[in-house]
């Protein structure tokens, strides 16, 4: 039995990005595609990461749990793939959500066992309020390496805390050292192995099978949410495991999205969760040699927001853009320059759109700076945080050698953007401002609905800088 501070799942969230590049695409570029079982994988835009996909599963978590991010008293993010390789991303995931400064932060990374590790820390976390869990990856390899075949991208989110419809009975790990199996070199953006097929396939099912034995796991679990680093590795561990193939399927999301890393079993967890199976085995892997297990026994529905389903298709040659093989980079010179100082000041607008209202007329500013936009009085602004949805007012479309050279990196891998100017009300006021549009559509017509997301919006000096952009609302 667990014996921490928090005993279970009070909802999950989940997300994938849009955009879809087969199997088939791969063969045809290579002659033949190298993860089994992958039918198709998520691909991340241009201006996506694993900490916007981690955002977009969070916010969906806290939705589906009726929650608020001042109820989150601990965050953890696991990732193997870190926007920065120095850096902590729970402060930036924080001020995303509107989390308070004194929440509790931790990271959890350098293997893809790094979500279940993430998991077991929130379970002791000694807070008052919930943890937030929140798992996002999008490794990647050489384009002629199977991992690279298999690399696809995803986000799930777990809201843990005591008294939850679905505790989480037992849990144990295992570790055995096997070196080698996958790896990523100080520097490298790409993962790799030392291409032994049996001792690859002997270290993930012992170490699995051996952290399965120490939990008290039911017999016949409805489902199993296991680590897979493509579409036929946890079937050939299920008998080891005590498990039958459709178990592992019946919640497995690698055939859809590829090998989503850290957030493997947590995504198959919240699609296991999401379907309302009552019993679920989580096994989760990390090169090396590590192994985690646990049981959710579910005394009640668990609430639950997924955004797993791709709309676009990609070519092969258009997948090798998204990723900047066949792009120049920036232009030199030109750019906009925003320093981080003054950036920082404009983070509380642009993380969470905190607009300004004047106590002397009451008037909404965007962005709450200098003199009231109505009375003209030089005040200091109340913050009013706008909401997520506005009204689009103006749009316009960007096309190659138009846009700003900070966006040219952007541009050349997304190709045209959409520009809106949308408005947005609180208390009866509005106020309007410029928007990048993402998403399938990026020409919304004027009077339609868009909903503001969180992208990069480029970088400089090395610093990635995060905002809001706008998608049409579904």
């Amino acid at each position: 039995m667990t014996d921490g501070a928090h005993d279970g799942i009070h909802a999950v969230g989940a997300y994938a990005p849009r955009l879809r590049v087969s199997a088939e695409e791969f063969a045809d570029a290579w002659g033949s595609f190298e993860a089994s079982g992958i039918e198709e994988k998520a691909v991340p835009e241009a201006d996506e990461d694993a900490l916007t996909m981690g955002w977009e599963a969070a916010r969906r978590a806290l939705e589906a749990g009726d929650a608020d991010a001042a109820d989150v008293d601990w965050v953890g993010f696991a990732t193997t793939t870190p926007p920065m390789a120095e850096e902590d991303p729970t402060v930036r995931l924080g001020s995303f959500l509107g989390v308070d400064d004194d929440a509790t932060r931790q990271t959890f990374t350098g293997s893809t066992r790094a979500g279940t590790r993430a998991l077991f820390a929130a379970l002791e976390a000694e807070t008052d309020g919930l943890a937030l869990v929140v798992a996002a990856d999008c490794p990647r390899g050489e384009p002629s390496d199977e991992r690279e075949h298999a690399a696809g991208a995803g986000a799930a989110a777990v809201l843990v805390g005591p008294d939850a419809p679905a505790p989480i009975t037992d849990r144990a790990e295992h570790a055995e050292p096997y070196p080698g199996t996958r790896f990523r070199r100080a520097g490298s953006d790409d993962v790799e192995g030392i291409e032994v097929t049996s001792y690859d396939r002997e270290a993930f099912r012992e170490t699995l099978a051996a952290a399965v034995d120490a939990v008290d796991a039911p017999e016949d679990p409805d489902a199993a949410a296991v680590q897979a680093p493509d579409g036929g590795l946890p079937y050939r561990a299920a008998g080891s495991m005590g498990l039958d193939n459709e178990t592992i399927h019946t919640c497995a999301t690698v055939q859809d999205l590829g090998d989503t890393a850290a957030a493997s079993v947590p995504l198959s967890l919240a699609r296991a969760l999401a379907d309302g199976h009552e019993t679920v085995l989580g096994a989760g892997y990390g090169s090396g040699g590590g192994a985690d297990a646990f049981v959710v026994e579910a005394d009640d529905d668990v609430p639950a927001e997924l955004a797993l389903d791709g709309n676009t298709d990609l070519s092969y040659a258009e997948y090798l853009r998204r990723r900047g093989d066949v792009t120049s980079g920036e232009p030199s010179g030109g750019a906009a320059y925003v320093s981080v100082p003054t950036w920082k000041r404009s983070i509380p607008q642009r993380h969470r759109l905190v607009a300004g209202r004047c106590p002397e007329c009451g008037s909404l500013a965007f962005p709450p700076e200098g003199a009231c936009p109505d009375c003209r009085e030089l005040v200091e602004f109340e913050p009013v945080e706008l909401p997520s949805t506005g009204e689009v007012e103006a749009v316009t479309a960007v096309s190659r050698g138009g846009e700003p050279p900070e966006f040219a990196v952007q541009q050349q891998k997304s190709g045209e953007y959409g520009v809106a100017i949308a408005s947005f009300t609180a208390d009866g006021e509005s106020v309007s401002m410029p928007l990048q549009v993402v998403g399938a559509e990026t020409s919304p017509a004027v009077g339609d609905a868009v909903t503001t997301v969180i992208r990069r919006i480029y970088e400089q000096e090395g610093v990635i800088r995060y905002g809001r952009k706008a998608r049409t609302t579904e």
